[in-house]
């Protein structure tokens, strides 16, 4: 599985329209994805403090779309994240019945992210 972080509100429209594209597909030519091992360390780096995020699910079998392992696009890895570590990157929209479950993602008193139970 790999996992993409999103708002409530591009979840919830992606659902209206069919399938889920994100900024940086338009931007940087591909959708962001995470492992399991990079998912926090993602959202610490670029969605702290922000609420109304959900985690979805995604089976790589299922995309309709290209799937490519890739180095970050940033250079480095965020804090967590060996180097050499590759992201899982869509190159296209995100057929929905390629995500596979849906989890509200938040965190705790200290601000740190919590992972759902997966």
């Amino acid at each position: 599985m790999i996992f993409h972080i999103t708002t409530r509100t591009a979840w919830n429209e992606a659902r209206k329209k069919g399938e889920y594209t994100a900024e940086s597909l338009q931007t940087e030519g591909f959708i962001h994805c995470s492992t399991l091992t990079q998912v926090l360390p993602v959202a610490e780096k670029f969605y702290k403090g922000q609420s109304e995020l959900v985690l979805l699910v995604i089976e790589p079998a299922r995309l309709s779309s290209d799937l490519k392992w890739e180095a970050p696009s940033g250079g480095a890895p965020p804090p967590g994240v060996p180097e050499g570590d590759l992201f899982p990157h869509v190159h296209g929209p995100i057929n929905l019945d390629a995500v596979v479950n849906v989890f509200d993602f938040v965190f705790d008193s200290t601000g740190a992210f919590q992972m759902p139970d997966l």
